[in-house]
């Protein structure tokens, strides 16, 4: 493998555990369930921890871990949809913020 894809490889995986740290901390969820995740979990309507008060939350925590700025008209109904769709949306506001390769 080459350095840029390892590279790469790091980055997205950097960006999947920070997303995996999110959710676990500000939901409270069980580090092992949470490990579990991958891109077809379903979130919104499955976690019954994930109501619309813990969407403002863990939205205010994305902001200030990942130093993105995340706008009203930003999220839609598909952002919180599965694991893999609130990874993809954060890797988005990183790579449009400049802050990382992702």
């Amino acid at each position: 493998m080459s350095p840029e894809a390892r590279s790469a490889l790091k980055t997205m995986t950097s960006v999947t555990e920070d997303v995996r740290a999110i959710l676990r901390d500000t939901l409270s969820l069980d580090e092992a369930r949470v490990a579990q995740f991958d891109e077809n979990t379903p979130l919104f309507g499955a976690l019954p921890e994930l109501d619309s008060m813990a969407v403002a939350t863990l939205l205010t925590e994305m902001e200030d871990r990942l130093g993105i700025l995340i706008e009203d008209d930003d999220i839609d109904a598909e952002t919180f949809d599965t694991f893999g769709t609130l990874v993809a949306f954060v890797r988005g506001k990183l790579a449009a913020s400049g802050a990382a390769e992702v």
